[in-house]
């Protein structure tokens, strides 16, 4: 279930397609020093096969650097959780092929994507950075976002 790249929907600019997909999608922000981590996610009803116990999404990450030092993006890890409670972690370097350097008053956007066997669940993770000036390396939080679709069943106990 590790996390997988993803073009854009079919248009004749892929980042127009991908700007309206995501323009009236709610994002889920974090925090950490002066990095803030901004997350918006998308069902993927084209992707999916509910009769088959797949469903998919994509998120765009937006990392926004509002410090005085330059920071480069080393690892990630990310914590997927299902709508039955089974979490898988995944940990690796970087994010989709890149270790991205983030200059001061600067972001870096991606958009990846993941895949359930459930119709919902969660992502939470962390991203490991690095001063560039100090070698000073340290965590900055994603923050927890939710993976919905129309197939969820919702109860309170």
């Amino acid at each position: 279930m590790p996390d997988w790249s993803t073009s854009a929907p079919m248009s004749h600019d892929p980042e127009d397609a991908l700007n309206d997909l995501f323009s009236s999608v709610p994002a889920y922000e974090a925090v950490t020093e002066d990095l803030r981590v901004s997350v918006q996610v998308f069902w993927l009803p084209d992707q999916s096969e509910p009769d088959e116990h797949m469903y998919c999404w994509v998120y765009r990450i937006r990392i926004e650097n509002a410090g005085k030092s330059t920071v480069q993006l080393t690892e990630r890890t990310w914590h997927i959780t299902d709508a039955s409670g089974r979490t898988e972690y995944v940990h690796g370097e970087g994010v989709v092929g890149e270790q991205p350097v983030i200059r001061p008053q600067n972001g870096f956007d991606y958009t990846s994507g993941v895949s359930l066997t459930t119709a919902g669940g969660f992502m939470r993770g962390s991203y490991q950075m690095r001063d560039i000036n100090s070698g000073r390396r340290f965590d900055v939080t994603i923050p927890a976002f939710s993976l919905d679709s129309p197939f969820q069943i919702r109860q309170i106990h």
